[in-house]
């Protein structure tokens, strides 16, 4: 059945979906991908699917915050999708973390209103495991710099207690702070589905949040790098998992 946001019915036949926040991220991923097709356009959830080394790839945008990040997790289960992983931007909150360097997402705090209206805080966000060590594997063999860690998924974007709240999870050791990875783990894991969350830094630890957003949007410095490898990270840990089930 026709899926009432994304658009999308389970004839489709995928079982991976790589997911960025924004619509014009997909025609990066494109480029990626053998046979490119452009499926659907509502809203904030712009799709298409291609292959990469012959695995079938689904690419849907999610747009800005956990609400509508939950949709997508919650309509791309309903068509058959079994494994899913976040691209995203995230500010670091440490400072040994670099412009470009990918978080690998393992657990979120769950500081977002989506995952809250589900199940109650206690319950944890989490990675799924076999796909964070999918993901941890490709970054390594890509020889691409990465941090293992929590991200702190926080509600808005420019609320007044910003600044305090990061100051607060960078002593707790949280690596960067993102609005959706919290309600993807928590949904996908009351849904049975696999997911993982892979975030770019685009802003160093104590600088400006929206002078760096618009600098990553020229795409012409290190955010953009770090773009290419989330990316890649995704793609080859699918196809690691493609191996894994054909086994």
């Amino acid at each position: 059945m026709k899926q009432a946001h994304i658009l999308l019915d389970e004839s489709l036949g995928i079982k991976y979906a790589i997911m960025p926040g924004d619509p014009a991220r997909l025609d990066r991923i494109a480029k990626f991908l053998d046979q490119p097709q452009e499926l659907a356009y509502n809203r904030e959830f712009r799709s298409l699917c291609g292959s990469f080394h012959g695995v079938k790839i689904l690419a849907i945008s999610t747009g800005i915050g956990g609400c509508s990040a939950g949709i997508a997790a919650e309509e791309l289960h309903n068509i058959g999708v079994k494994a899913m992983i976040r691209i995203g931007s995230c500010g670091a909150l440490q400072k040994n973390i670099a412009l470009g360097d990918l978080i690998l997402v393992s657990g979120a705090v769950r500081d977002d209103g989506a995952s809250k209206a589900y199940v109650p805080e206690i319950y944890p966000a989490v990675a799924d495991l076999e796909l964070m060590g999918l993901c941890m594997e490709s970054a390594r063999e890509l020889e691409i710099p990465f941090h293992e860690g929590i991200a702190h998924s926080h509600e808005s974007f420019y609320y007044d207690e910003n600044d305090a709240d990061s100051a607060y999870w960078s002593q707790k050791g949280v690596l960067g702070a993102d609005m959706e990875t919290a309600a993807l783990y928590t949904i996908a894991r009351l849904r049975g589905v696999k997911a993982a969350s892979i975030l770019n830094n685009v802003v160093l630890y104590g600088t400006d949040t929206a002078d760096a957003i618009g600098d990553y949007q020229g795409g012409d410095d290190l955010t953009a790098v770090g773009e290419k490898r989330e990316i890649l990270t995704a793609m080859h840990a699918f196809v690691k998992l493609e191996e894994r089930n054909r086994k």
